[in-house]
């Protein structure tokens, strides 16, 4: 019988790559090589049997070195990805914002992309026009409003994205490291508003290498280490685990 308490559940997850072992110069080489059976390939474990349960309202770091799997491990829970092995559970809504940039056109304007990224979070037309003014105002992109995105720095990109994702309460606010591009000023409002969402019981998934950051905005956070799960339990502990072993 399920645990109805967690709104994740993550079950014996694996993600396995395969990486080519030996230099190849093209394309077709590699396609080549690849038909007849002579590339020799190297398993990746990026994730290795991680069993993880998150209560609804919590708000769980994820940290780790870089390379430990905490972007993988994001990106099966929001269903970006699938695990080779193993299972995940998600009650409720999702609002990711996994990569800069992520669900945007580049060519087209940040109007046009509000409407194309709300179709993408399954929110007809209308919806997205009764919002729009206040994700426009969050993101303070007024005067640029009307330019295509690949215009935009990367603080603007992450302004915008993070006022879709954010618009609209969503059960789980997955977070990864996109606050890191932005200016001091708009990060704290950032995390006013996420703080906002915790408080009216949405729960937060964060990736930051900022344990000062990780201890001010979650309880309980997860610590990885090649792609598996060390510990997890109170953030104050496991950041303290983690930055004596580093």
């Amino acid at each position: 019988m399920e645990d109805k308490k967690y709104i994740v559940s993550v079950k014996d997850v694996s993600m396995v790559f395969n990486l080519a072992t030996e230099k190849v110069d093209s394309l077709k080489e590699y396609v080549l090589k690849l038909l007849k059976r002579e590339l020799m390939m190297q398993k990746f474990f990026a994730l290795q049997d991680i069993n993880l349960n998150i209560e609804s309202g919590d708000a769980v770091a994820l940290i780790g070195v870089n390379g430990s799997g905490k972007s993988t491990l994001l990106k099966v829970i929001a269903g970006v990805m699938h695990p080779t092995t193993g299972s995940v559970k998600v009650r409720g809504s999702i609002a990711p914002m996994i990569e800069l940039g992520a669900g945007f056109d580049m060519e087209l304007t940040a109007r046009e992309n509000v409407f194309l990224n709300g179709a993408v979070l399954g929110h007809d037309r209308k919806f997205m026009e009764e919002h729009f003014k206040s994700i426009i105002d969050f993101a303070e992109l007024w005067d640029f409003v009307d330019v295509p995105v690949k215009n935009y720095s990367s603080g603007m990109v992450a302004r915008l994205g993070f006022a879709i994702a954010t618009e609209i309460k969503a059960d789980v606010l997955i977070v990864d490291e996109v606050l890191a591009v932005g200016d001091f000023r708009f990060q704290e409002k950032c995390k006013k508003r996420m703080e906002e969402m915790m408080s009216g019981g949405t729960t937060l998934l964060f990736v930051s290498h900022s344990t000062d950051q990780v201890k001010e905005l979650c309880n309980k956070a997860v610590w990885l280490k090649k792609g598996r799960m060390q510990m997890f339990g109170e953030v104050n502990e496991v950041c303290a685990c983690y930055e004596a072993d580093v």
